[in-house]
């Protein structure tokens, strides 16, 4: 038995944790060599001595109430324990018995001192960031937050502390905000735009993030950034108007010179059944076609300008398509065109019937109109990806000239002898309305392919699912 007491007793002093035996009166009856040189002491100082006369400054600290309840509950602990004399921290465990207290501790001086390093930087971070910082609990009420955020809303931190995030929101913006912030709760960080009301009731524009807090692969709660954009909304906005007003400039100077042409041929025609005081027919002829050109170019402008109804529904494209084609495949035989029709399942898109329709009566006419040596115009349907279709409208034309590509879309420009170039221009503003994509090539004297994208939802779809789904 000796040998063995012996050869446990060197174990223990072997062991790179120090480690000490107390008895039931607190004194020390074994410490290892470890802890002897982290007391600075020797063993045969420590041996027999009371652990709180050794060391009375312990007494104030609260690892003297931990071992206390260690020895009266009998149970072990593990705690966290600062030593203010030598500025360091240990890990320590203790268990005990029927003898006395078994006690584990280890130097995490250098780890603390770095988690605590760690923690500082975030704080810092958090207190000194210039955006709005703040974070919610699962509820989405505030838990903390920074000047930023009570500049920003106009809130001091305790006032915030009684709102929730909800309540910053204005009506229109609230359920997109609950389901972007249910989505990170799941885990899913997430930016977006939204607007706030300030506590002085001024609405401002803000760009929002939401990042989940994760503890232990649990979310516990939301971590916000926010940053008022109230002022690069109010550019882009004075830009979008200077473009609105400069397109208005470009048609104004336009029409006048559009409308001149027939109205100086009208005036003349009048003065000379004015001066003849007869109406020979063939004036009346060119008179009428005049006129008529006026009203296309008129209707074809307030079709253009004329604020439509948009109700997006969700549409088949496919019977949209062939639809149009059945329309126009009557005309096209005429000039010996047909049309022919190939598709792939693509589903359902949400569209305004009437503007697609509008879309690919516009592209179908100009491939016609572009045939007059007959042939085939193929319409192809087909999925670019999950979110994304594809209509191919492919002439045998005469083609556009490289010269005058880059002007197809423009208003008033056009390739035709009698056209208004308003028809393009329509056909490209109703696509961009959907959120799609329109291009073409072409080659001169061989044809033109015009490609149509547009998505499965547009954005304005997006937020009423978003809504509906929140």
């Amino acid at each position: 038995m000796r040998i063995q007491k012996l050869d446990t007793l060197e174990i223990l002093d072997r062991i790179t944790d120090c480690f000490y035996m107390l008895d039931l009166n607190w004194n020390f009856s074994y410490v290892n060599i470890n802890a002897a040189n982290l007391f600075h002491r020797s063993k045969e100082e420590l041996l027999g001595k009371c652990l709180w006369e050794m060391f009375p400054e312990v007494v104030h600290l609260p690892i003297y109430h931990d071992f206390h309840f260690a020895m009266v509950k009998q149970k072990p602990i593990h705690i966290d324990f600062y030593y203010p004399p030598e500025k360091l921290w240990f890990d320590v465990r203790a268990y005990p018995s029927d003898e006395g207290l078994s006690v584990y501790f280890l130097d995490i001086t250098a780890c603390r001192r770095s988690s605590i390093q760690t923690s500082q930087y975030y704080e810092s971070l958090f207190i000194n960031n210039p955006e709005a910082v703040c974070c919610f609990n699962l509820e989405g009420r505030f838990v903390d937050v920074n000047k930023g955020l009570e500049e920003l809303t106009g809130y001091t931190e305790q006032e915030l502390f009684n709102l929730d995030f909800q309540s910053l929101v204005v009506d229109e913006d609230l359920e997109r905000t609950n389901m972007m912030f249910k989505r990170a709760i799941k885990g899913e960080a997430q930016n977006y735009e939204i607007r706030i009301r300030r506590k002085s009731g001024r609405i401002i524009h803000i760009k929002a993030t939401d990042i989940p807090i994760t503890l232990d692969d649990e979310v516990v709660g939301v971590f916000g950034i926010a940053k008022d954009i109230t002022l690069q909304k109010l550019a882009e906005e004075n830009i979008e108007n200077s473009e609105k007003l400069s397109l208005v400039g470009q048609l104004s100077a336009s029409i006048a010179h559009e409308i001149r042409n027939p109205l100086t041929t009208l005036k003349g025609f009048l003065q000379l059944i004015q001066e003849n005081n007869e109406i020979a027919p063939n004036y009346i002829s060119i008179m009428l076609s005049e006129m008529d050109r006026i009203e296309l170019i008129t209707s074809e402008l307030l079709l253009l300008a004329k604020p439509q109804a948009a109700e997006f529904q969700e549409e088949s494209i496919g019977d949209i398509i062939h639809n149009i084609v059945t329309l126009l495949q009557s005309q096209a035989l005429m000039k010996n065109i047909e049309i022919t029709f190939s598709f792939e399942e693509v589903g359902k898109i949400y569209c305004v019937s009437n503007q697609i329709k509008q879309v690919f009566i516009n592209i179908l006419k100009n491939a016609v109109e572009a045939m007059d040596q007959g042939g085939i115009i193929h319409v192809k349907l087909s999925n670019i990806d999950k979110y994304t279709i594809l209509i191919e409208v492919i002439d045998q034309g005469c083609g556009i000239p490289d010269d005058v590509a880059p002007y197809i879309g423009l208003p008033f420009y056009s390739t035709k002898e009698k056209g208004t170039g308003l028809g393009m221009l329509t056909t490209y503003k109703l696509v961009n309305d959907h959120g799609g994509k329109i291009s073409f090539v072409s080659k001169e004297g061989e044809g033109t392919t015009f490609k149509i994208q547009l998505p499965r939802k547009t954005i304005k779809v997006d937020e009423k699912f978003m809504r509906d789904n929140a």
